[in-house]
């Protein structure tokens, strides 16, 4: 990222914030981002941080690592949840990124959310500066503003969730992404949330295990919906993750990679960790990650 491009902390608590009984998990946390979004947007332009995206660093290609003929596990940087509360901290991204990319993942997924899950930008910085990696930023984006973020921070990909987006905003923040050469990662956790994402032409899908209204884990929940992905998608499975028999389960099912992150950070050695689930697939460091050739390499100013 550029260094006239400006990172304002994010508001967090030592222990993400207590449930309430009214709304849901995801809505809450919704409701928090936009008022910090909100925040930073009127102290850093959009301008801004399309210069930023300009400076940044070349892009790698998202899309092939999670395509390889191997067992391609997205391995997620994350702090903390508002399930499990404090999960790893304090969290050296630069260390983690290194030792899991020489343990053999294809990818990595970095927090980029404060007050709940206890991420930085800092985070998705470092890590991709000390890996070969792309890395996705994973948070709750619901701003185009947040994706020129992404881009100015070095981040490679970006997660949509299908639940906080309506169509319109989905596929409006498709198109940006496409535009500057970052396809996102669109997460369903529900049939009908994937007739929509299909429709807007998602073409990295995510299938969440994980309830982000009840925060409950099912696994099931990808067996149950990769049939109706098409084959010229891929297909990511997400969460709830814990052994490579259940990674070669999900890819004899036909999901071509995995986010995984709690299982790791849990771990008192994670890239141990990882080769244990990757088992007789791991095969050291994954070389470089292509650089993406992409409209942005060719507008010389900010729209």
């Amino acid at each position: 990222m550029a260094d006239s491009i400006a990172v304002l902390p994010a508001q967090r608590f030592d222990t993400p914030p207590a449930y309430t009984n009214t709304g849901t998990v995801l809505d809450r946390i919704l409701e928090a981002r936009r008022a910090e979004v909100e925040h930073r947007k009127c102290v850093l332009p959009e301008t801004a941080l399309k210069y930023g995206a300009k400076a940044a660093s070349p892009l790698r290609d998202f899309s092939a690592a999670l395509t390889r003929d191997s067992l391609n596990v997205i391995a997620e940087l994350k702090p903390a949840s508002p399930s499990r509360g404090v999960i790893r901290e304090p969290l050296d991204a630069p260390e983690l990124a290194k030792s899991l990319s020489n343990a053999g993942a294809a990818a990595l997924s970095v927090l980029t959310e404060g007050e709940y899950f206890h991420g930085s930008l800092k985070n998705l910085r470092e890590a991709r500066k000390t890996s070969t990696l792309p890395v996705l930023r994973k948070d709750f984006i619901f701003d185009p503003w947040q994706v020129w973020e992404a881009r100015a921070n070095d981040a490679d990909s970006f997660l949509l969730i299908a639940a906080a987006l309506d169509d319109e905003l989905l596929r409006d923040l498709l198109a940006l992404g496409r535009e500057i050469g970052m396809e996102p990662v669109v997460e369903v956790h529900t049939a009908a949330e994937l007739d929509r994402v299909l429709a807007a032409s998602a073409r990295i899908i995510g299938v969440n295990n994980r309830d982000l209204k009840t925060m409950a884990i099912r696994v099931e929940t990808s067996f149950e919906l990769i049939e109706s992905i098409p084959d010229d998608c891929i297909a990511v499975s997400e969460s709830g993750i814990g052994s490579h028999g259940e990674l070669m389960n999900l890819r004899r099912s036909g999901f071509d990679a995995f986010l995984i992150g709690e299982h790791l950070m849990l771990a008192p050695d994670p890239a141990a960790a990882l080769a244990e689930l990757l088992g007789p697939y791991t095969t050291g460091p994954v070389t470089s990650a292509a650089p993406v050739t992409t409209e942005q390499d060719s507008f010389d100013s900010p729209n």
